[in-house]
């Protein structure tokens, strides 16, 4: 069985020498010759390597070394020593492949204007990307963008909250429109966050949408609504369990397919890397991508 190592960013050769060890797993340069793809990194590598591991159609197994790794315990892999596991499993014959959904960006932004061209001629680009945990809006893309500038052990210990309290304080809620269950959508409301949710967490542990299941064909949508900054510090601890949902400014709800919109152009955050900015679709992909897992 022949394997495809994609390596995060980081010092990640020590797992990568342990799982070599523990599995003599037999790699490949050549990805499109691979049975087996094995990721050493977190949310935001596997993030860039959606689009080439849909289209391979080969199985994935995660090895979590990245500062969050949502994604990895969302399939229940926790450390080295699951992922190894998990592949003598899969390497003996054993039927432990799932096939999950993603969830699916649209976006449209024009293409670059060339020498000579009319500016008024130049044509929109239509784009999309998928995701594996969660797309957002919101005072969350504020925290992951002054995150992700922080040395990886920090982020990976505490760093998404390091920059909470500060991003409360001074967070101004923001007109966004957004379209449900039901495909309406409400007026431009005052809005704090808006999440689009395929795992049940993201920022490395925060449960977001605890109800949210990689398999069910939908999207969990958590909205928060704008609140008083007291009452906001209060709820925020709250998210690292659910708790945030039983209150009032807080809306949840499950979609196949969903638009944002807002006033003014907003960056859009998924699996805590940039992709574009408002508005945007989002959708779910059904069964896009098999993954190794422990049962």
């Amino acid at each position: 069985m022949r394997a495809a190592a994609i390596l995060g960013p980081g010092n990640v050769a020590r797992r990568v020498a342990t799982f070599q060890r523990a599995t003599g797993a037999q790699w490949t340069s050549r990805i499109e010759q691979a049975d087996v793809v094995v990721i050493f990194g977190g949310d935001g590598t596997i993030h860039r390597h959606l689009s080439t591991l849909v289209d391979l159609g080969a199985p994935l197994l995660v090895v979590p070394c990245g500062s969050g790794n949502d994604f990895a315990r969302s399939l229940g892999l926790r450390s080295v020593r699951d992922s190894v596991s998990v592949w003598h499993k899969y390497a003996s014959g054993g039927k432990n492949v799932r096939t999950i959904d993603l969830g699916v960006m649209k976006w449209c932004e024009p293409r670059p204007i060339e020498v000579g061209q009319i500016e008024s001629a130049a044509e929109v680009v239509r784009r999309e990307r998928h995701f594996c945990c969660v797309a957002g809006v919101g005072i969350d893309t504020e925290i992951a963008r002054r995150a992700n500038a922080l040395p990886k052990w920090v982020r990976s210990h505490g760093g998404y909250g390091l920059f909470t309290p500060r991003e409360l304080l001074r967070f101004a809620p923001f007109p966004m429109k957004i379209y449900g269950s039901n495909g309406t959508a409400a007026s431009f409301q005052p809005t704090i966050l808006a999440a689009f949710a395929n795992t049940p967490a993201y920022g490395g542990g925060m449960k977001i949408a605890p109800q949210a299941k990689l398999d069910d064909g939908k999207l969990d949508i958590c909205v928060v609504r704008a609140m008083n900054k007291f009452k906001l510090f209060c709820m925020f601890p709250m998210v690292y369990f659910g708790g945030h949902l039983g209150f009032e400014e807080v809306e949840y709800d499950q979609v196949a397919t969903s638009k944002i919109e807002t006033e003014q152009p907003l960056d859009v955050y998924a699996d805590g890397e940039f992709v574009c900015q408002t508005p945007v679709e989002i959708s779910v992909a059904r069964h896009a991508l098999k993954v190794i897992v422990p049962g």
